[in-house]
């Protein structure tokens, strides 16, 4: 999708829609300042008939029949006034590039109404290129190339001149922020058949080279034997792809101390084990390692928004398979930190390979903060729903910052406790701990799991289960399937921490 600024008055040139805003209450008239008078009234009586309101999201498409340069007006409820946020601007954008493919516009005006009726334009504008790129949306890897969406090319009707400059650096940043989401989406929507452990390593690959600032170092299975990484190793051994570990390292040119960990859990396809799923629990475990998929996003990103702080981008890639050669309910395995380990449910699997990850974070690069994404379980999905993610954090002003970022995402997200006293739950009678606590606050007892291979660093665990991958569409920016949750969230983050 292309985006610019309309060079010329609207009106004086052929578009075939025009998406004009329109506060709820509101009485101006559709066109009034680029249509006559006369073709403007029938339009307003138009919508009154319609029963229209503009509150936030109705939607009307009009048609001008010959009239007009101008082929269709869009009227768009905007709500009520002054309450028009930035998550609201995104979401209203892609449900209007939603409501296009009835008139097959591929040249659209986004109306001054729209843009002015923003609190920071720029931050505004921002928004609206997320919601619409994100919206646009289609994974077509395995479609017919007839069946891809039409390109469309979308002016933006600025009226204040001088913020041009600043406009146009709003566009390119939605246009990267929206990119890198859309990578994390293909990852995980791809079959795991394609997206294996070793396909996962060459995904990252691309990402690094000369210019980009970025480096990809790969361990193999006995490199990670070497580190003590038995954990992972176990858990990726019933498989035909051996585990491996990948670390991207992204340097910014100029000089910084300031080091923050990425981790994301990479389980390419989570049968359960040998503690095997049901089969309607296990269709869709292409997308357990959405927590990668999504630190690959990030990094894709990094050499455009270029942040003050050198970032480690860390997963351990494996598939949880059963056969004679996979790991046991009873088996007790050595984390790389030593801590051991009792598997008591081979379908607890990514809190395994993460304590590796966290360790390997916190020992050997002893960055300043670790962020860890996961679908880690499907407590969280009856804590809180498929939309929100849960947050656990050892650090006050870490949290609050991720929690800043997320709501700027529009990726909604929600604290729960690290309740000290659970960790009796994961204690283990011949381990150092257990890797379930059983049912009962699930997803408190695998984030305590976890705390305990980072080694008091400040840490924020995000537990992505319910909105990594949507079932069906419940906000228009989110498609179905891979939703690249944590993208935007950490790109926030990265650009404010530094």
């Amino acid at each position: 999708m292309q985006f610019i600024l309309s060079p010329e008055p609207l009106g004086s040139y052929a578009c075939d829609l025009v998406v004009e805003g329109f506060w709820q209450g509101d009485k101006t008239a559709p066109g009034k300042d680029f249509l006559p008078d006369d073709l403007t009234n029938l339009l307003s009586a138009e919508l009154k008939r319609r029963g229209f309101e503009a509150k936030e999201g109705e939607i009307h498409v009009l048609s001008l029949l010959g009239h007009s340069k101008v082929k269709y007006i869009m009227a768009l409820g905007l709500g009520q006034k002054n309450k028009l946020t930035q998550d609201r601007v995104r979401s209203l954008a892609a449900k209007a590039l939603k409501n296009m493919s009835g008139v097959h516009a591929s040249k659209v005006v986004i109306h001054q109404s729209i843009i002015s009726a923003m609190k920071d334009k720029v931050v505004g504008v921002q928004a609206l290129v997320e919601g619409m790129e994100l919206a646009a949306y289609s994974f077509d890897a395995y479609r017919k190339k007839d069946q891809r969406l039409k390109k469309k090319e979308v002016l933006l009707d600025l009226q204040d001149k001088t913020l041009r400059k600043k406009i146009e650096s709003a566009i390119e940043l939605g246009k990267i922020y929206a990119s890198a989401t859309c990578l994390a989406r293909d990852l995980v929507n791809t079959p795991s058949m394609h997206m294996h452990p070793a396909e996962m390593v060459e995904r990252a690959k691309a990402l690094s080279g000369r210019g980009k600032g970025i480096t990809c170092k790969v361990f193999n299975r006995e490199q990670m034997a070497k580190l003590g990484m038995e954990a992972s190793i176990s858990v990726g051994q019933g498989s035909q792809y051996d585990p491996v570990m990948v670390q991207l390292v992204y340097k910014p040119k100029v000089r910084t101390k300031k080091k923050i960990a990425l981790v994301g859990k990479a389980i390419t396809f989570d049968s359960g084990g040998l503690s095997l799923k049901l089969g309607d629990n296990m269709k869709d475990m292409k997308s357990d390692m959405a927590g990668a998929a999504s630190v690959l996003g990030v990094f894709q990103a990094l050499p455009s928004i270029r942040p003050k702080a050198e970032v480690h981008g860390i997963f351990i890639a494996a598939e949880n398979m059963p056969s004679g050669t996979a790991y046991r309910p009873g088996d007790v395995v050595s984390a790389m930190d030593g801590t051991t380990i009792e598997i008591e449910n081979t379908d607890a699997e990514g809190r395994v390979t993460l304590a590796d990850s966290l360790a390997y974070a916190a020992l050997k690069i002893k960055p300043d903060t670790i962020i860890d994404l996961a679908t880690l379980t499907g407590a969280v999905v009856i804590a809180l729903g498929s939309d929100v993610a849960g947050l656990f954090s050892n650090d006050k002003n870490l949290k609050l910052a991720i929690q800043r970022s997320a709501q700027e995402a529009g990726e909604p997200i929600w604290e729960l406790p690290l309740y000290p006293a659970y960790n009796d739950l994961i204690k283990s009678k011949i381990a150092d701990i257990r890797n379930v606590g059983g049912r009962p606050a699930g997803i408190i007892t695998a984030a305590l799991f976890l705390q305990k291979f980072v080694h008091d660093i400040p840490w924020v665990h995000i537990d992505i289960g319910g909105p990594s991958y949507a079932e069906k569409e419940t906000v228009p920016e989110w498609p179905v399937g891979g939703t690249g949750w944590g993208v935007r969230t950490l790109l926030n983050y990265l650009k404010a921490a530094a």
